[in-house]
């Protein structure tokens, strides 16, 4: 990528996850990154231990709970005690269901719950917004760096044309507008950072497990392939995307 060489850092949030983990695989696997940070509630998994046996060093699972504050500045704190600059930060997390709490898509007003867009909120919007106010000052330098977070295409208002799934819908949309306002202010104060909005495709993960029947055929992608994917529309952008909003395969996502 030519975003990153030997002496460059990346960090991915939710890097147990299928999409987090996809990227946290492929950016060890890329040999010009130095070092990769993966942030997860739970560092010790299995797959990440597995990763650390083969990367060594090129690879630091630390905990952070997205949902905490304190959480993610601590581990702002953690990170600059270690690196003087971030090149890379990918937010690949996200929340859609929760069946054990009866959170669900809404079919219908009706549907709608205090709990789903409290969940839903803390989660896809308030969690990259945490993220950015706490990690800005290690991406913001002089060398390019790019902050991506996995949005979706039903977060397009422009886009939505079957309604429904309320929570998610409003709070990527305000994902999107946090990705666009923060482009604004980079292009004062950190003209290197390059802001994105990404979207994955319907990917084969544990948030899109109970939709999976609707897709169509060849419309459900592998995590590794949706990660690369996106690695690659990262690696094409340039100062003049950001702020945008863009699907795993480049094309440009209205608003």
């Amino acid at each position: 990528m030519q975003t990153l060489d030997e002496n460059s850092v990346a960090l991915v949030f939710g890097a147990n996850g299928g999409l987090g983990l996809a990227f946290a695989r492929q950016l060890l696997a890329e040999s010009r990154v130095g070092l990769v940070w993966a942030a997860t509630r739970d560092p010790d998994s299995p797959s990440l231990q597995d990763l650390n046996r083969l990367y060594g060093e090129r690879l630091r699972p630390v905990a952070v709970d997205i949902t905490d504050e304190a959480s993610i500045a601590a581990l702002a704190d953690e990170v600059a005690g270690h690196t003087p600059q971030l090149h890379l930060l990918i937010n690949a997390f996200g929340f859609l269901h929760d069946e054990a709490d009866g959170i669900r898509p809404e079919k219908r007003l009706e549907d709608l719950s205090a709990a789903g867009l409290e969940r839903n909120f803390a989660v896809n919007a308030m969690a990259p917004a945490l993220i950015a106010r706490h990690f800005i000052g290690l991406i913001s330098h002089q060398q390019r760096a790019v902050f991506a977070s996995l949005s979706a295409r039903v977060g397009s208002i422009d886009d939505n044309r079957l309604g429904g799934w309320y929570a998610y819908r409003m709070s990527k949309a305000a994902q999107n507008m946090f990705t666009r306002g923060l482009a604004i202010e980079c292009a004062r104060r950190a003209k290197r950072l390059i802001c994105l909005a990404l979207h994955p495709g319907t990917t084969d993960t544990a948030l899109s497990a109970p939709f999976q029947s609707r897709v169509p055929a060849g419309k459900l992608f592998t995590p590794d392939f949706a990660a690369s994917q996106l690695l690659s529309v990262i690696d094409r952008s340039d100062i003049e995307d950001s702020g945008g909003f863009f699907a795993w395969d480049g094309a440009a996502i209205p608003w």
